[in-house]
């Protein structure tokens, strides 16, 4: 990424860009596959619009960014720059919605939104990201809840399949939910240094919305009825966890399904006779098996470009010069781990599409090594505030369901929150830790990015 001239916005380069395309592609196609199909709704959000749905607007105001003159005129009502587009596709449904025949809608877009940020950080809280944000319409309660828990799991499942990052899963509590929610769901990772980061969320919004737009349909009954609705969306925070997940002092570390390159062929001694030759040969073997390959013929040295590739977390680099070739092999090295191997040009395309699965496997259980080592239980007051001011990470607690408590907590501690009511929840003990009330839910708490 690049900076730009405006705070908070950033520059996707190439090699950045193709990462979230390949985010994009993976889950583009899972969605397709669900039923869901891809719309785009507009930039700009009427301000009456956008306040038909008060609690909505109440949660996004502060970050609001507002057209207010078209050219030389002053507009005469202030525009909203996007920070989310569920006022925008109500207003949508509400002409397109008219028999329980309509229903489901399923649609989707991919764009990007505006939250005017005080604080940015690249990829992770920028005032502009890249996200898709889905949006659905359902005749019943059980079928929006089901949507909503269905779209959660795509999620996690993309993180553990995709991004070898394994996901704690839970339901919000009730502060930290999104604003005009019933419920709302999230996918919380954990970094490198113990910092949470939010990865993605799925919302229930029951009919609120819909009551507040006058969206009906006639039911198989004949009766006039209120959809229910469902919001979810990723983004490119995604790839700040990848970076803060598996990158080492060397640079980047990608998973083998979302790296722009999986595979980069360095020739050395490519001067000699036969060696670039060979280096394409295989280029072609690789990329024919649907692998995402390149040769790297420049004229730097082959320490220059171990290194580069290094930093740009290629999953896979091979190594051929003259010796290799008259022995029928290469050497394999991946990144996560460097381990360096010989392997025979028979059967090369096996070889690394064993040794790729092989990196996902190694970042997952480095990843999962590292969740697991962060995450502390606190059975008191006196303990939750000792592993919050020493050990960074996930805290497993009780707690009562006062979000009084959860503000005390957030206080003493400096910024330690309410990340999830995980769905397995275990006992920790019987009693709030905060105030000792009796605990209705074990929460994970910790600090976020």
């Amino acid at each position: 990424m690049d900076y730009s001239s405006v705070k908070g916005c950033m520059i996707f380069e190439p090699y950045g860009y193709a990462i979230w395309e390949n985010m994009q592609a993976i889950l583009d196609k899972r969605f397709k596959e669900l039923g869901h199909q891809n719309v785009y709704m507009p930039l700009l959000i009427p301000e009456s619009l956008l306040e038909k749905e008060k609690e909505h607007v109440a949660g996004f105001a502060p970050e609001v960014a507002w057209v207010t003159q078209g050219g030389n005129d002053k507009l005469e009502e202030r525009l909203c720059i996007r920070p989310t587009s569920e006022t925008l596709f109500c207003e949508h449904y509400k002409k397109v919605i008219h028999s329980w025949r309509d229903l489901p809608k399923l649609y989707n877009q991919w764009c990007s939104v505006v939250r005017w940020e005080k604080t940015t950080r690249p990829f992770l809280r920028t005032s502009e990201f890249l996200w898709q944000e889905g949006h659905t319409m359902h005749a019943t309660e059980e079928e929006a809840q089901a949507e909503t828990l269905q779209m959660l799991n795509v999620y996690a499942d993309f993180y553990r399949d995709a991004l070898a990052i394994p996901p704690v899963i839970g339901q919000k509590t009730e502060s930290e939910k999104f604003a005009g929610a019933v419920a709302t769901y999230t996918i919380e990772a954990m970094m490198h240094n113990g910092v949470a980061l939010q990865g993605g969320t799925s919302h229930y919004f029951g009919d609120g919305f819909a009551k507040s737009f006058d969206i009906t349909f006639t039911d198989k009954n004949n009766q006039l009825q209120h959809p229910f609705q469902t919001s979810w969306g990723v983004s490119t925070r995604m790839i700040g966890g990848i970076i803060m997940t598996h990158g080492d002092d060397s640079g980047l570390v990608l998973p083998p399904a979302i790296a722009p390159v999986q595979v980069v062929i360095v020739p050395v001694a490519q001067h000699k006779p036969g060696v670039l030759d060979k280096a394409n040969e295989l280029f072609a073997e690789l990329k024919a098996a649907g692998l995402r390959v390149k040769v790297d013929d420049s004229e730097q040295s082959p320490g220059w470009k171990f290194a580069q590739y290094e930093m740009q977390g290629v999953p896979i680099r091979l190594e051929i010069g003259p010796k290799d070739i008259e022995k029928n092999q290469c050497v394999l090295v991946r990144r996560p781990d460097r381990n360096k191997s010989f392997v025979s040009l028979d059967g090369l395309v096996e070889s690394v599409k064993s040794e790729l699965h092989m990196v996902h496997e190694i970042l997952y259980n480095n990843a999962k090594d590292n969740l697991e080592s962060k995450i502390y239980a606190a059975h008191n007051h006196e303990e939750f505030l000792e592993i919050a001011k020493n050990k960074p990470g996930f805290i497993k607690a009780m707690w009562c369901g006062d979000p009084a408590c959860e503000e005390k907590l957030k206080d003493e501690t400096g910024g330690v929150k309410s990340r999830c009511i995980p769905f397995e929840e275990e006992h920790i003990g019987d009693t709030c830790v905060c105030c000792g009330k009796p605990a209705t839910h074990m929460v994970y708490w910790g600090r976020q990015y």
